[in-house]
């Protein structure tokens, strides 16, 4: 199984912190291929954490290295997402 499908499943499973430390591996090697995939995962796990900011940042990587990576969408959604967020809403 390759190991960028083994991260996807830790993520879909609810083990993000195993997820990140894994992709952290990953990305630090410089051989590793699929960098764009591998940052987009991270962004997801972040995501996954509700660490809006590290999952935005790990998006742009993601599509700074393949415009057409999936990262453009899951930013997207993520920026709307907070757009819509209001949080004084929540304060009345």
């Amino acid at each position: 199984m390759d190991q960028l499908t083994t991260i996807k499943n830790l993520i879909h499973e609810g083990c993000v912190d195993k997820a990140i430390e894994t992709l952290s591996i990953y990305l630090s090697d410089k051989n590793s291929p699929s960098h764009d995939e591998a940052y987009y995962l991270l962004g997801n796990a972040f995501r996954k954490q509700g660490n809006w900011q590290q999952a935005l940042n790990n998006y742009q990587l993601a599509i700074d290295i393949n415009p057409e990576s999936p990262a453009a969408d899951a930013r997207k959604m993520v920026i709307d997402i907070l757009n819509f967020y209001n949080k004084d809403m929540y304060n009345q």
